[in-house]
């Protein structure tokens, strides 16, 4: 089966039947390594590591009275798990809870814990807090780039928009202006992103435009964000580069890819549209 038929075979390109009961075989992996076969590059050879973060606002299930527990997850999938776990599929696994009595919720997390890294290839993190204890909106650190007066006329990514000089600067870059597509469904997908580095400085309007460039790209989130830390990386040869997108949610999910150079783990900050 070709890499554009597994995409397709996912839950996305398919008819629905949403089940309430618990069922692990909803969970639908897609390699990480599929995207980069197509530019011929083994992945395992690129210069970041990371983490995705998903939040989940719609997770429930039932105590052994019957009567329903709400929470919201957090689940940090390692970057490098061999899989990435179709966003539908998270979605209809996590409404297979919601008919379910488990009897307690140690419970649950555990076997989220067990599904999920069985999916994904790799340890994933699963916590589950109160919804009174959700944290309050944050905004990313360092100077926005949206307010700039740039001229784009690029709708597909193009790394020939990046350009940097000479000067050697420390800084933290963020857009709210990033958009991509659901390559299955042609969905937007809506994010702000933070890049973080230290070397020559990013022209910042080509930078802007380059951001914008992806608004009619047909990716996953996480496989977006590695594209851009590639380009960054190849194009404006940083010492030091960290690219973080918190995207907006879609069917009670959000993903946040984070790549980085550095051996740092993100803190998961809810931003204004999350």
């Amino acid at each position: 089966m070709s890499d554009h038929e597994i995409i397709k075979q996912s839950p996305l390109g398919q008819g629905t039947a949403y089940v309430n009961t618990y069922d692990p075989s909803l969970l639908y992996p897609i390699s990480r390594q599929i995207s980069w076969d197509e530019k011929g590059v083994n992945r395992a050879s690129l210069p970041f590591r990371g983490v995705d973060i998903w939040n989940a606002f719609e997770v429930s299930w039932l105590n052994p009275k019957g009567k329903p527990i709400v929470r919201i997850a957090e689940f940090r999938i390692p970057s490098h798990s061999p899989n990435i776990i179709e966003s539908k599929s998270f979605k209809l696994y996590l409404n297979s809870f919601n008919l379910t009595c488990f009897a307690s919720e140690s419970d649950v997390v555990a076997l989220m814990r067990r599904d999920l890294s069985a999916a994904a290839g790799a340890t994933v993190q699963v916590q589950l807090s109160k919804l009174d204890a959700a944290p309050p909106f944050e905004r990313f650190q360092g100077e926005c780039l949206d307010e700039l007066d740039v001229e784009v006329t690029h709708y597909q990514p193009n790394p020939q928009l990046l350009r940097a000089g000479s000067r050697i600067v420390d800084e933290s870059l963020y857009s709210h202006l990033l958009k991509s597509n659901c390559p299955v469904t042609g969905q937007p997908d809506w994010a702000s992103i933070q890049i973080r580095y230290k070397g020559p400085a990013l022209d910042r309007a080509g930078l802007l435009a380059y951001l914008i460039s992806y608004r009619e790209k047909g990716d996953f989130h996480e496989q977006c964000v590695e594209t851009i830390f590639m380009d960054i990386w190849q194009q404006c040869k940083p010492q030091k580069l960290t690219v973080y997108a918190r995207y907006v949610r879609r069917g009670g999910l959000d993903i946040n890819p984070y790549r980085s150079s550095l051996d740092s783990l993100p803190r998961n900050c809810r931003l204004s549209r999350q």
